[in-house]
């Protein structure tokens, strides 16, 4: 792997924990997963980066927070994360990053705020929410159908996350496109 691929990696896993500064909302509907900022984060990193650049990065991050780091919204990290009603949401960071970053290449003929947007729905909200529902029916003892319902509060939210997502990719895009890896892989 390139030098520069290395530093991007690291940067959006910077990023990533940034927006874990950002106060988590407890709902309690929602099962015990709390709404953070940093779904848009696993969506920012597919999409710059690419699929497999902005799974590493997501993987580099889950790895950092197993190891304690409070990484996580609310200043949460260690092991103890893992086996909460989000690991689901956590692990599907991995899945959110290569999906969106994958769907980003395929379209790169596209606009990049359309591409961006749509990558960023699929992977961000669509593949999320298949594992995200999963890890919670599992760890919260519901079913598929209930735990379907308590994340449906959580849609409105992501879909905000997705339209930023995809004005920053444009941006950038404008600004220096060559920093869209995305678009190059």
């Amino acid at each position: 792997m390139k030098e520069r691929s290395l530093v991007q990696i690291a940067l959006y896993a910077a990023i990533f924990a940034v927006l874990g500064l950002l106060p988590k909302f407890d709902i309690p509907l929602a099962g015990g997963v709390p709404i953070t900022a940093q779904s848009m984060g696993a969506m920012l990193a597919g999409v710059m980066l690419g699929a497999w650049r902005g799974a590493l990065t997501m993987v580099l991050v889950l790895f950092v927070v197993a190891l304690g780091a409070p990484l996580l919204a609310g200043g949460r990290g260690g092991l103890g994360v893992f086996f909460t009603p989000s690991v689901g949401f956590i692990f599907g960071w991995v899945a959110v990053a290569f999906v969106s970053g994958w769907l980003m290449q395929v379209m790169r003929a596209q606009a990049v705020f359309a591409s961006a947007l749509i990558a960023s729905v699929i992977g961000g909200i669509v593949v999320m929410y298949a594992c995200g529902i999963v890890g919670l029916a599992l760890k919260a003892n519901l079913s598929l159908l209930d735990a379907t319902k308590a994340v449906l509060i959580f849609i409105p939210g992501d879909v905000i996350k997705a339209v930023l997502v995809a004005f920053i990719a444009q941006t950038v895009a404008r600004g220096m496109p060559d920093a869209l890896l995305s678009r190059h892989a």
